[in-house]
């Protein structure tokens, strides 16, 4: 008896390991299934590994405190502001031109993605870039399941250029700092993520005009029953001023059409493309709300109604919010200018819909009738203050429609590119000196509190901290040994043959599940691997980075891919046809670049 009880301790740490790949092979599983978020099954694994006494609860939530999570933390509000702002819009503009051809079109998306990637987190840059590029397809009547695709293949080719390019990158940093390995510098990864990126991008340059099909997208802006009619006005100091319709970017606009140009009191139906804007102009637009929202955040355009300077709302505080019209309302019967609405709501009407109709007189002039939706600029407090109102029906926030302070996008853009240089010469650590860019957007007013805060994925930390704990877990119940002794048996003992097992294993693990957990799951494996091989831990380092990030055959593979989805119209094999050549073009320049450029 007494020997049974001695020897339980010693059985329960011989079952450890295949308990430890147990538990992440239902995670998985789960993930695959897509019965939770990602956040919420890596917690919960999580959870697992410390109730059956794989890890303790201090390791459980280091994760939580690593440097890579919160440095991701500060880029995610260091991108909001540059959105903010208008300046990735702007970058944009100047960037995406307006091509003639597709192949010109995609060149000119791939490559300009892939530098603004090298440097904010790629999540965000393709969440910042759909609308530009989806507005770049369709003024040049190119579909917008030619470009949206390609633009995440780039924005994932960029992200692994630099340290800073993307998540995965700073999780493994973060993984070789808990390890108390020496840290890679911010362009380490760069001798093979620069070939990756030329030579991929070469390939979806040419590769998307054939492979992709032209689809419309699940929801497009032209299914929106409510035709809004819109006024804005050209002001004196506008850069659209000499400019004609085309050429400032008016034409062909996603979801919505210019009806008319109101000039010196004169109309002008039937505008030519060729007309050019003067000081003063008030163009009347119709189009669906996405559409609206978006012509708010163009520069040189403002609402035609003075009343929106009247507000007593800071611009950097204010949204659209839907509201329609009751047939209690007191303002029935009176024209937009006549109700005061300003006065009585402290939010000013900058567009409306009725039953589809074109209202052709100015939004001041039209006459409130029941049933009437209008579009509406003030504090997002509105819709709250107003949802149980008898003078309208229903109130509701548009989402991601407060106008960006184009007055200060070179500022936001300036103190990016500074992080940049400083992150590049290496005088202090990322977390540093993209605190301090942080908070000079907070103080510069490039980025509110507010916005700041609500910038953060609280599910995409999550899940990396998660991950860490798992990566301890995984090495301290010697699963990640006992995969790396297999793993070093299968290559025969040959370095280039292990790294590329690691390769393929993290880039099937990638497509299955996540990008950050993949890295935080294989880690351990590969720094085993290395230490079983005697070798330098530096090339197995960068193949986790290189093949966690690169997963171009499957939506849920990296988030990019599932943000264009629907925005495309895609269906899954779109992701294989385009995506598993290009993953076997990654693996065969990683598996040439990577022993030469880290050697054993």
């Amino acid at each position: 008896m007494f020997l049974l009880a001695a020897a339980e301790p010693l059985i329960a740490l011989m079952y450890q390991p295949y308990v430890a790949l147990a538990v992440i092979a239902a995670c998985f599983v789960f993930l695959m299934l897509g019965t939770a978020t990602p956040d919420v099954v890596l917690m919960a694994a999580v959870l697992l590994m410390v109730l059956l006494g794989i890890i303790d609860s201090q390791t459980a939530v280091r994760g939580m405190s690593n440097e890579a999570m919160l440095t991701v933390a500060i880029l995610f509000i260091v991108g909001a502001a540059v959105q903010d702002t208008g300046g990735v819009s702007w970058i944009a503009r100047n960037l995406f031109g307006r091509p003639k051809t597709l192949v010109t079109a995609l060149a000119r998306v791939v490559f300009p993605v892939m530098g603004l990637s090298a440097f904010l987190n790629n999540t965000t840059v393709v969440a910042m870039l759909i609308p530009a590029v989806t507005d770049t397809a369709r003024s040049n009547r190119f579909s917008p399941s030619k470009l949206l695709l390609p633009l995440s293949y780039a924005a994932v080719l960029g992200g692994v250029t630099t340290l800073i390019g993307t998540s995965t990158n700073l999780v493994v940093q973060g993984l070789l700092r808990e390890s108390g390995m020496p840290l890679m510098g911010m362009f380490q990864v760069s001798w093979v993520g620069v070939p990756l990126a030329i030579i991929g991008g070469i390939y979806v340059v040419f590769a998307a005009r054939w492979i992709l099909p032209d689809r419309k997208p699940a929801v497009s802006m032209d299914d929106d029953p409510r035709a809004y009619t819109v006024e804005m006005q050209v002001p004196r100091d506008s850069p659209l001023v000499g400019n004609s319709i085309e050429n400032a970017g008016l034409r062909h606009l996603p979801g919505l059409y210019l009806a008319e140009i109101d000039r010196d009191g004169v109309a002008m139906p039937a505008v030519s493309p060729q007309e050019v804007l003067r000081a003063g102009d008030r163009l009347l637009f119709v189009g669906a709300v996405e559409s609206v929202k978006e012509l708010q955040k163009i520069r040189g355009l403002l609402p035609a109604t003075d009343e929106v300077f009247k507000l007593k709302v800071p611009q950097t505080q204010r949204c659209l919010v839907e509201a329609v019209v009751s047939n209690t309302c007191p303002l029935l019967g009176l024209t937009i200018r006549e109700s005061r609405f300003r006065s009585q709501y402290n939010a000013v009407v900058v567009a409306v819909a009725r039953n589809g109709e074109r209202l052709r007189q100015k939004i001041g002039d039209v006459v409130l009738q029941a049933g009437d939706v209008l579009l509406v600029e003030a504090h997002p407090s509105f819709a709250e203050q107003h949802r149980n109102s008898r003078d309208f029906f229903l109130v509701s926030k548009v989402e991601e429609s407060t106008r960006p302070s184009h007055e200060l996008a070179l500022l936001a853009v300036g103190l990016l590119a500074a992080m940049v240089l400083i992150a590049s010469l290496e005088w202090v650590s990322m977390l540093v000196i993209g605190s301090v860019t942080a908070l000079l957007m907070l103080l510069t007013r490039c980025i509110s509190l507010e916005n700041a805060r609500r910038s953060i994925h609280w599910d995409v930390l999550l899940a990396i901290a998660a991950s860490f704990a798992l990566g301890k877990a995984l090495e301290a119940s010697g699963a990640a040994q006992m995969i790396a002794s297999g793993a070093t048996y299968v290559s025969g003992g040959s370095p280039l043959v292990s790294l590329a097992v690691i390769y393929i294993t993290t880039i099937v693990i990638t497509e299955l599940v996540t990008n950050n957990a993949a890295a935080a799951l294989m880690f351990p494996f590969a720094m085993k691997t290395a230490d079983a091989l005697d070798v330098s831990y530096m090339p197995f380092a960068i193949v986790v980075m290189v093949s966690a990030s690169c997963a171009f055959s499957t939506p849920i593979g990296y988030q990019t891919n599932l943000m264009v989805y629907g925005p495309g119209g895609y269906k899954f094999m779109d992701y294989v046809k385009l995506g598993v050549p290009l993953n076997c073009i990654c693996f065969l320049v990683t598996m040439i670049v990577v022993p030469w450029a880290y050697p054993f």
